[in-house]
């Protein structure tokens, strides 16, 4: 099997499957905006080469305009509309896929593919499509899910119908980047039982540990560390067929066969 998945912190993964190589909601630069990054930015080689994009919304912290510039002259799978936006904005990449829609990616096609919902309505903004999805991604070794930014809903049950296909991994959001969680989000326990809902063998907590406000990353004591560790104790209670898989930013784990 060759599936690697490497976590850039906050909810940029790279996803090397196949000899395919995807990067989720990249954040590159040291900052976003005024959230402050806790680590230095991503190594340029951890995501260089690229083949896609997989854009799950346009919130500032995952659709980072800059960081899509740097992977400009790749394809940016989104929603329709989403791509409308960034083409707007002189990225014009997105290729937007309707629901049920599967696309190739890498080289030689070597993996697919398509958005699944994911229901983050809470803070819509006036200026930007609201449109939210994750995305499924499959190829001869594995299925993967990457939530994106979203609620517990029940529908995560049909992602393996979907796939025709059990979920070997989901990457999952496990917080945010402020102590108190809004809406639109799961906490640690709410996707702890997300992973037993999709049937994932093995789980890798985002979204927690890397961005906070200004002055806000020690208030209070140790709040931006505790999310991940929680999410592992959660899923071994709420999710025991599942194994948790919890990194630093810029550590990677292999799915073994």
């Amino acid at each position: 099997m060759s599936l690697r998945v490497t976590w850039l912190g906050h909810s940029t993964v790279v996803v090397d499957i196949d000899g395919a190589r995807l990067v989720a909601d990249p954040l590159l630069d040291r900052h976003a905006g005024i959230l402050r990054r806790r680590f230095d930015a991503p190594d340029t080689f951890a995501w260089a080469d690229a083949d896609a994009v997989l854009l799950s919304h346009l919130h500032h912290d995952h659709a980072h305009l800059s960081s899509l510039r740097q992977l400009a002259g790749i394809p940016v799978l989104t929603s329709p509309s989403s791509a409308q936006w960034l083409a707007t904005k002189g990225i014009d990449d997105g290729a937007g896929l309707e629901d049920g829609e599967w696309v190739t990616v890498g080289a030689r096609d070597q993996a697919r593919v398509r958005l699944v919902p994911a229901v983050h309505v809470h803070r819509p903004m006036p200026h930007r499509p609201n449109d939210a999805h994750g995305h499924l991604v499959q190829s001869a070794s594995a299925t993967q899910t990457v939530a994106g930014d979203t609620e517990l809903y029940p529908d995560m049950a049909t992602l393996a119908e979907m796939a025709a296909a059990p979920i070997d991994l989901a990457v999952v959001p496990v917080s945010g980047w402020a102590p108190r969680l809004s809406g639109g989000h799961m906490d640690h326990e709410e996707a702890a039982r997300a992973c037993a809902v999709v049937g994932a063998r093995f789980a890798i907590p985002v979204h927690w540990g890397t961005l906070h406000v200004p002055a806000g990353r020690h208030l209070p004591r140790g709040w931006m560390d505790r999310p991940g560790l929680a999410f592992a104790r959660d899923v071994h209670r709420l999710a025991p067929d599942c194994e948790p898989v919890v990194l630093h930013p810029g550590g990677s784990w292999t799915l073994r066969d």
